[in-house]
C-alpha cells in the first residue's frame, strides 16, 4: 500500500516522469554520440575523447549547478541548463564531422545538464512527508534503472527509424520537455533552500558527508568495473542478447531490491543501515570473480544489483541527515559526481586488467573496489552516525518561514529525513 499511497500524492507521478524524461538525453549520450561519429568516420580515438569530454563536464558542472540550484531555486537553473545542453547536442549533431564542434558540444552538453536528479530528492521530504519518504526514495532509486535501460532503446529507435545524429536531436528535444514538465510543477517552482551557505566549500565541510561520498565512490568502481566485464564475457561465451542482455538483468536486480527495500520499515537509523548493505554489495560482486557459465551469470547479474538501489535509497535518505543546512542540492549532486568517477575509474581499470591479465582479475577490480568502499563506511559508522556534526555553519537564514524540501531540521524529538516512524500503518 505504501507505493499506491504515494503515487496518489499530488505532482508525484508528474514530477517523477518530468524527471525521467529529462534526465534520457545523459543515459543516451553514451550511444548517441559515438554511433553519431562513426558514422561521420571519426576514428575511435576521438570517439572516445568526445564521450570523455562529456562524461568529465558534466561530472564538474553537476555540483556548480547544484549550489547555483541552492542559493536561487530550481526554476532558475534547470531550465537555462536545459537549454544549453540542448544547444549542445545540436552543435554535435549539425556538425559531427568537425572536431572542434564536436568537442565544444560535447563539453557544453555534459556541463549543463540539468540536475534533476538532485532537483528531485530534495523536493520529496516536504512534498510525501514522512511517512512516505523511504518508499519515495526507493521508487526513485528503482525508477533511476529505467533511465539506463530506456535511454539506449531510444538512441536504438532513432537509428532504426532514422540515423543517429537524428537520437541526438532527440536527446536535445527530451531534456528541454523534461525540465519543463518539472519546473512548472508548483513544487518546484517554490522551492527555495532556508538557509544560503557561505562557506565555498559548501556540503564537502561535512566530514561525515565527505566519509559517505568516498564509500559510494567504491560502488561507483565495481559499476565501471561491470560494464566493461560483462562486453569481454559476453564476446567469449556468445551471450544471447550480448552484454546489453546481461546489463538489463543487472538493473532488473536493481529494481527488485529498491521495490522489495521500500516496503519494509526497518528500525535502525540509515547511518547503521549503509555498512551491511554495502557489504552486500561487495559480497556480490566478489562471486563475478567465479565466471560461471552463462545461465548462472545471468542469475549472478540480478544479485549484483540487488544491493545496489537499497544502498542508494538509505544513502538519500543520509544525505538529507548530513549535509550542511543550504547545501542539500549541491550534496546529492556531488553523490552524482562521485559514483559517475568511480565509474570511470573502475572501467579503466578493467579495460587495463583485461588487456594485460584476465577475466577473473578484472572482476576482482571491481569487487576490490565495492570492498573498500563498505570497509570505509563501516570504519566511519560512528561519524555517520553522529548526523550534521557541523551543519549550521557558515549559513545565513534566508527566512523565517517553515522549513521548505529537503532541509529538515534537526530538532528534539523529530524523525530525521528517511526514518520512518515503527508504528506507521500506510
Amino acid at each position: 500500500m505504501g507505493y499506491l499511497s504515494l503515487l496518489r500524492v499530488p505532482y508525484v507521478v508528474r514530477l517523477l516522469l518530468g524527471s525521467l524524461v529529462g534526465r534520457l538525453p545523459s543515459a543516451m549520450a553514451a550511444v548517441a554520440i559515438p554511433l553519431a561519429l562513426r558514422e561521420n568516420g571519426a576514428g575511435y580515438a576521438f570517439v572516445g575523447v568526445a564521450a570523455g569530454a562529456f562524461a568529465v563536464a558534466a561530472a564538474v558542472g553537476g555540483p556548480v549547478l547544484g549550489r547555483m540550484v541552492d542559493r536561487v531555486g530550481q526554476t532558475r537553473v534547470l531550465l537555462p541548463a536545459a537549454l544549453a545542453a540542448a544547444a549542445g547536442f545540436a552543435a554535435v549533431a549539425v556538425a559531427p564531422g568537425n572536431p572542434y564542434a564536436v568537442l565544444t558540444g560535447a563539453v557544453l552538453a555534459g556541463a549543463a545538464t540539468p540536475p534533476l536528479e538532485p532537483c528531485l530528492r530534495v523536493l520529496w521530504p516536504n512534498l510525501v512527508g514522512p511517512e512516505l519518504l523511504g518508499s519515495a526514495y526507493a521508487l526513485d532509486a528503482a525508477a533511476q534503472e529505467l533511465i539506463f535501460i530506456g535511454g539506449p532503446l531510444v538512441v536504438a529507435g532513432a537509428v532504426a527509424l532514422a540515423s543517429p545524429v537524428a537520437a541526438l536531436w532527440a536527446g536535445a528535444a527530451l531534456g528541454v520537455a523534461g525540465v519543463l514538465f518539472v519546473v512548472t510543477a508548483p513544487p518546484s517552482r517554490d522551492w527555495r533552500a532556508p538557509f544560503r551557505s557561505t562557506d565555498w566549500l559548501g556540503p564537502l565541510r561535512s566530514r561525515a558527508l565527505l566519509l559517505l561520498l568516498a564509500g559510494l565512490t567504491g560502488a561507483g568502481v565495481a559499476i565501471g568495473t561491470l560494464n566493461v566485464l560483462v562486453v569481454s564475457y559476453a564476446e567469449e561465451h556468445r551471450v544471447f542478447g550480448g552484454a546489453p542482455a546481461l546489463l538489463a538483468l543487472n538493473a532488473l536486480g536493481a529494481m527488485i531490491g529498491a521495490l522489495l527495500y521500500g516496503t519494509m520499515r526497518p528500525a535502525a537509523r540509515p547511518a547503521r543501515r549503509v555498512p551491511p548493505l554495502a557489504a552486500g554489495l561487495a559480497g556480490g560482486y566478489a562471486l563475478l570473480c567465479l565466471l560461471p557459465a552463462p545461465p548462472l551469470m545471468a542469475c549472478l547479474m540480478i544479485v549484483t544489483g540487488l544491493f545496489l538501489a537499497p544502498l542508494l535509497t538509505v544513502t538519500f535518505a543520509l544525505i538529507g541527515e548530513l549535509a550542511p543546512r543550504g547545501t542539500v542540492t549541491e550534496a546529492f549532486a556531488w553523490l552524482v559526481t562521485l559514483i559517475t568517477s568511480g565509474t570511470a575509474l573502475g572501467s579503466a581499470a578493467a579495460g587495463f586488467v583485461l588487456e594485460h591479465a584476465s577475466a577473473p582479475w578484472a572482476a576482482a577490480c571491481g569487487a576490490a573496489g565495492a570492498a573498500a568502499g563498505a570497509l570505509l563506511l563501516f570504519a566511519g559508522r560512528r561519524r555517520l552516525a553522529t548526523g550534521r556534526d557541523d551543519a549550521t555553519a557558515g549559513d545565513v537564514p534566508e527566512t523565517e518561514d517553515v522549513p521548505v524540501a529537503g532541509d529538515i531540521p534537526a530538532t528534539e524529538g523529530a524523525p530525521a529525513a528517511g526514518d520512518v516512524p515503527e508504528n506507521r500503518n500506510a
